[in-house]
């Protein structure tokens, strides 16, 4: 029974060893450049420069602030009133009636 416990534990010492090993990499913390650019910089930036569309700025810049986040709150509350105003038609009308007993009724 002890050797079993001893067993959990060193598997559990190691798994966390091996967690973060991988968490805390060097490269995450050196400011170097990164090796492999995203979709936008070596896809779409090279054909919109070919074809003459540079990029501008936005009308609207999200980046900035909490303007993005305000955004979501926003559409999660849009879709909550929806859902909340909608639940009886979604679900208690599509439900069968029931009795006190339990008996569907039709």
């Amino acid at each position: 029974m002890k050797s079993s416990a001893k067993l959990r534990k060193l598997l559990l010492c190691c798994s966390v060893v091996i967690l973060l090993a991988f968490t805390f990499q060097p490269s995450a913390f050196c400011g170097e450049k990164e090796k492999w650019p995203g979709v936008d910089e070596s896809v779409v930036e090279k054909y919109a420069k070919e074809h003459g569309r540079e990029a501008h700025e936005p009308l609207i810049n999200t980046d900035q602030g909490d303007l993005l986040l305000f955004v979501f709150l926003l559409a999660g509350t849009l879709g909550g009133f929806v859902a909340g105003y909608s639940w009886r038609m979604l679900i208690v009308e599509k439900a069968p009636a029931t009795t006190r007993e339990g008996k569907i009724t039709t």
